[in-house]
């Protein structure tokens, strides 16, 4: 027996009927061999992985801008620890981990650099908006691999599409996705924030304290135990009204405090009027995209080709190509 076949097997053994099994998925939108070792899900898990959009993450804004320090979150460290809660939901509830991970690793592919303030500026110059979930399933879709795409699994693609707003996703596994990127991030963004000194733990208002906890992994352990005793049963995952209302109020509370504080977000104008600026230019002299983009601005667009562009840029990068467009360069008499 293949391994991947005997895989498949112990899924259907240990894995609860809810559960989206790997052998009966709805496949890729390009038909390949199956692997002798993994499973598909297993196989989407690497292909992210190894991929060009998820290494960039590494030097992506999680929130905070060019923080001084090494310990504050990036967009990779969001990803993994988005990752890691899903995945103990999963395991906690029988579902399949390996679809978990694989959309859960994905799931910010298509984030700006900068952030959201990279996202709310492409939002302003795109005709019809800008949205980080929509670009990372293009990321997936169209441009990795030279424009072939990582063509993923389709449930692995609808938890990517869905793991912010909308419609939840189509299996248990998607949906817990949305929960775990909401847990990681309010509860990181504490962390990191409490760091820099924008607030203090005595800041977050009691009556939310005494719900979720007083501490990161108090909090977290809460959140999470809640879903599993919560999502036992039927196909949508669940939280308690007790632990909801909290967890809204404790969002509403970094909105007010952090997320909107000026010295933690005073720098994001300057960052949002940088890809403004660099947009304007690209559309005017698109001649000066990357030999990569060419090939989507005959066929898509300059609109597109430069909004990939720069999607994909990190901040770092963004700076330089910034510097490199609108800064002057020393002259100098040799």
């Amino acid at each position: 027996m293949e391994i991947r076949t005997y895989a498949e097997e112990l899924e259907r053994q240990i894995l609860s009927p809810r559960a989206c099994l790997a052998a009966q998925s709805k496949g890729r939108a390009v038909d390949i061999p199956p692997c002798p070792m993994r499973t598909c899900f297993q196989r989407d898990v690497d292909r992210v992985v190894h991929s060009k959009a998820f290494r960039r993450l590494m030097h992506k804004t999680q929130v905070f801008l060019q923080p001084e320090g090494d310990h504050y979150r990036t967009r990779m460290t969001h990803t993994l620890e988005v990752s890691g809660i899903a995945r103990s939901m999963a395991r906690a509830l029988g579902l399949n981990q390996d679809l978990t991970e694989a959309a859960a690793l994905a799931h910010d592919l298509g984030h700006t650099p900068f952030g959201h303030a990279g996202e709310r500026a492409l939002s302003r110059m795109v005709e019809g908006g800008f949205r980080h979930y929509e670009q990372s399933l293009r990321v997936v879709d169209r441009l990795e691999r030279d424009g072939a795409g990582l063509n993923l699994c389709y449930e692995v693609r609808d938890g990517i599409l869905r793991h912010t707003t909308g419609p939840m996703a189509e299996t248990l596994e998607g949906q817990l996705v949305r929960y775990a990127d909401k847990i990681a991030y309010i509860n990181h963004d504490i962390d990191d924030a409490m760091r820099g000194g924008i607030i203090y733990p005595t800041d977050i208002p009691v009556h939310i304290s005494q719900v979720l906890g007083f501490t990161h992994g108090e909090r977290i352990e809460r959140l999470v135990l809640d879903i599993v005793a919560n999502s036992q049963e039927g196909m949508e995952i669940h939280q308690s009204p007790k632990v909801a209302k909290a967890m809204a109020e404790l969002k509403n509370f970094m909105f007010e405090a952090v997320y909107f504080n000026p010295k933690a977000k005073g720098e994001e104008s300057k960052a949002e009027d940088m890809i403004c600026h660099m947009f304007e230019y690209y559309c005017k002299h698109n001649d000066k995209l990357p030999c990569e983009y060419q090939d989507i601005l005959v066929r898509e667009g300059v609109e597109r080709a430069v909004t990939d562009y720069i999607a994909g840029m990190s901040d770092a990068y963004a700076v330089e190509k910034f510097e490199e467009l609108f800064i002057p360069m020393r002259w100098m008499i040799k």
